[in-house]
């Protein structure tokens, strides 16, 4: 039998296995409610422990905000925990933690999020906080002129001193002309400098509404009171009337773009970012699965092709990758990156890079690969659906982005649909010069010759 159907029918008896453990665990379906305010609650009974995970998404993130003002919908996440009336500064953490959980948030391009992970018996101190600071946060000048120094120094330690950070965030203000996407979900400095509390204030009364949020719950839970808690919490705060969206469509690409970032790093670098298309329609798209498939090959294990060819045999790079963002409101881009090793250009990575995507337009990927990307892919989706946490962040996730929550049971069976030729064809129509941005970093002397220390494991608030 050839060897990736083997690999392909033990993984899928593994994930078997695994689901079945799943199903016996947790037999519930997910169960859906609106309230009349617009607040949506998803619910996913999971038994296998006496804990709830609860996640409030709101539709609201780096996308929706107005040049001057990047990094608003970060920073409102971080006065999110400033206090209420009924709650003062920094007591939203200390009471979640006396309850024995714990509990952060992250803002995105596209939404922004709070959770907290507790005994099941907690889920009303977890409501009814959530709820309070949904309708009546207290947004103190002076609480903000402390919070936005923590942002400006956030930005500081996550970007301005990584240089593949900021190599990412001068490579999308490149790649894109007109999309918000262009600008840095932590803002640009100069934003976060010139930002108000009123700013900030003005973000919040638009878009944190019962209408524009969703309740996700997963744990050892039943529906219907976690729906009549949702209602007594919930229930009484008005829904308000959002700002209209409007289409904010990237005008097409006319050409190769190139740009060079001079910043102290240790190593220089090449990234390249392609435009291709998102998911839009999952029950009728192939593009993205494929795409999908691609990046496997390509990069998803140490035995996928730019790890073998550019790292271990052709030895002309410490790293070599690939990553397709093929889930959000705005443009999708499949990138390519890598590290020369000493003695070695970003140059030469980057025709080491090209010279792959050119193989397998020209000749296509085989059965084996193919098979292990797809087992791979399937494995990973069942193995992450073990946490009541990634359940709850996957259905958030998908739910603000316009995707429908049963995505991933969907996912795996497009995945193993993909055939070589649609792999080879996406690589042919996509990966091209004229939808391709390139970013090289040159390496510049360190201060102090050594790099600053990555910041503390778990830091909190803005991922």
């Amino acid at each position: 039998m050839n060897p990736a159907i083997r690999f392909l029918q033990a993984a899928l008896t593994v994930c078997l296995l695994l689901a079945g453990h799943a199903a016996a665990a947790a037999p519930q379906a997910v169960a859906e409610h609106e309230l009349a305010n617009g607040l949506r609650i998803i619910v996913k009974p999971d038994r296998r422990a006496p804990v709830a995970v609860t996640m409030v998404w709101y539709r609201v993130g780096s996308v929706d905000e107005q040049n001057g003002t990047t990094g608003v919908a970060h920073v409102l996440e971080h006065m999110m925990f400033k206090g209420t009336k009924a709650v003062p500064p920094g007591e939203f953490s200390k009471l979640i933690a006396a309850a024995g959980g714990r509990d952060n948030a992250f803002t995105s391009r596209d939404y922004t999020g709070y959770f907290q992970t507790l005994h099941k018996s907690e889920l009303p101190l977890s409501f009814r906080l959530e709820a309070d600071r949904m309708a009546n946060l207290v947004l103190s000048p002076g609480e903000f002129a402390k919070e936005i120094k923590v942002v400006m120094e956030e930005r500081r330690w996550r970007t301005d001193d990584r240089p593949q950070s900021v190599l990412y965030e001068r490579l999308m203000a490149a790649a894109l002309a007109a999309h918000p996407y262009r600008n840095p979900v932590i803002g640009w400095m100069s934003d976060l400098e010139n930002l108000t509390v009123e700013d900030t204030r003005t973000f919040y009364e638009q878009w944190y509404a019962p209408n524009n949020a969703i309740v996700v719950v997963v744990g050892d839970v039943v529906p219907a009171e976690v729906f009549a808690l949702a209602e007594r919490h919930f229930g009484g705060i008005a829904r308000k009337a959002l700002p209209p969206r409007k289409p904010q469509d990237e005008p097409p690409q006319l050409g190769i773009r190139h740009l060079t970032v001079k910043v102290p790093a240790e190593l220089p670098q090449v990234l390249m970012a392609y435009r291709v298309p998102k998911l839009r329609n999952p029950d009728e798209d192939w593009e993205p699965y494929a795409l999908d498939m691609l990046e496997s090959i390509l990069s998803g294990n140490d035995a996928a092709r730019l790890p073998q060819t550019l790292v271990k045999t052709g030895r002309m790079a410490v790293s070599a990758g690939a990553s397709y963002d093929g889930i959000g409101r705005g443009p999708g881009f499949f990138f390519l990156s890598g590290t020369p090793v000493g003695g070695r250009s970003v140059g030469e990575v980057e025709q080491g890079l090209r010279r792959e995507i050119r193989r397998i337009v020209d000749e296509g990927v085989t059965a084996d690969e193919l098979g292990r990307a797809k087992a791979q892919a399937i494995a990973s989706q069942v193995y992450q659906r073990d946490s009541m946490f990634f359940q709850a962040r996957m259905i958030g996730w998908l739910e603000t982005v316009g995707l429908p929550h049963r995505l991933p049971d969907l996912f795996v069976e497009k995945l193993q649909n993909v055939t070589s030729e649609q792999v080879q064809a996406v690589a042919r129509k996509y990966l091209v010069d004229d939808q391709l941005t390139v970013a090289y970093l040159d390496p510049q002397p360190l201060e102090g010759g050594a790099r600053k220390p990555a910041p503390p494991a778990g830091a909190r608030h803005g991922d």
